[in-house]
């Protein structure tokens, strides 16, 4: 999920956070502690976030509130969310505020066990979403992918 950042990435948001898998990803990348936020609703989680990543902001905030994030210059939002799981208005309303809160050129990523884009296919058209996605990870279990939405260059007008 990481594989294409690097400090170059600028600040990152992770929606999600768990036990901190993809936090310590995201760091080993080149991220620093200071440009990183997560997202951790689980109390408990939020607490082993904040003892685990001294320096990264942990906010037990709801990811639908993902814009309100105090970070400037995102360059990427880490979705370990299950969106398959997630009502199509949730995640409109999550990856709409991602990407008013990312410079242009962000990128959204989300995993996924599912065998289709974990984005309904009515969110990824309204928000004009272009989408490449991972060879199926075997070795996960169960097996998973990655996909990393961007929004669509504007199309020109001659």
């Amino acid at each position: 999920m990481t594989r294409e950042m690097s400090p170059e990435t600028g600040a990152v948001v992770e929606l999600g956070g768990g036990t901190g898998k993809i936090t310590e990803a995201i760091l080993a990348s080149g991220v620093p502690a200071e440009r990183l936020a997560v997202f951790e609703t689980n109390p408990l989680f939020a607490d082993l976030l904040r003892e685990r990543f001294p320096g990264v902001q942990v906010l037990t905030l709801d990811a639908r509130r993902v814009a309100e994030v105090p970070l400037t210059d995102v360059g990427a939002v880490v979705s370990g969310l299950p969106m398959l799981a997630i009502p199509g208005g949730d995640q409109h309303t999550i990856l709409e505020g991602a990407f008013r809160l990312m410079r242009p050129g962000g990128v959204f990523i989300q995993f996924t066990y599912g065998w289709r884009t974990p984005i309904e296919r009515k969110v990824y058209e309204t928000l004009e979403l272009e989408w490449t996605k991972s060879r199926w990870v075997l070795g996960n279990l169960p097996p998973a992918r990655v996909y990393w939405f961007r929004q669509a260059a504007p199309k020109s007008v001659l």
